[in-house]
């Protein structure tokens, strides 16, 4: 045979075997572990009564004083156009619709605008965050609870119910899923 094509042959014959193990065997392997890892592989979609309500990883957006609401979002929630405005902090625009958001947030929610904390006013890097902070989660309460007919604690303990502090006890910071306090605050009344 000659050395041309016996290289060519071998060259075939892994370009098959390379084909099989990382284009078929290795995507099968992550997709079947991922599989067994609840909730993360098929999108940790949160059903209510057997319907598709949401993601818990997938921020969504809620109007009415009677729920709470996520942080801003610049690609509207959309997780096709997930991304950021890439506006810097001295950009001039970001300023003025932060400074916007500050004073319709503070005039929602009847405080000062020095205690709207910063997740309120300020989209995250995906603008698709579903959490916000403990903080921005309380300011909101009186809101909501006044929407509701509910009293304040009971609006509180579900704040409290639905904090995730940090993960293993040091990395990130305390965080509140807005779609799943929406359903404990839906099923309470």
């Amino acid at each position: 045979m000659l050395p041309f094509l016996r290289q060519s042959v071998a060259a075939a014959r892994m370009l098959l075997i390379l084909t099989v193990v990382l284009g078929l065997a290795y995507p099968a392997a992550v997709c079947g572990v991922g599989r067994l890892v609840p909730g993360r592989a098929d999108g940790s979609m949160v059903e209510v009564d057997g319907q598709v309500v949401g993601s818990a990883l997938l921020g969504q957006p809620f109007t009415g004083d009677q729920w709470f609401w996520p942080r801003p979002s610049v690609s509207g929630y959309d997780p096709t156009r997930s991304g950021g405005s890439n506006l810097g902090p001295d950009n001039p625009d970001l300023a003025a619709t932060v400074a916007a958001r500050i004073d319709q947030v503070a005039e929602r929610e009847g405080v000062d605008p020095s205690q709207v904390p910063p997740d309120a006013v300020t989209a995250s890097g995906s603008g698709l965050d579903p959490h916000i902070s403990p903080q921005y989660a309380a300011l909101q309460v009186p809101r909501v609870a006044r929407a509701r007919g509910l009293d304040e604690a009971s609006v509180r303990g579900l704040v409290a119910d639905a904090t995730t502090g940090r993960e293993l006890g040091f990395l990130g910071e305390p965080r509140v899923n807005v779609l799943q306090l929406n359903i404990a605050l839906a099923d309470l009344g």
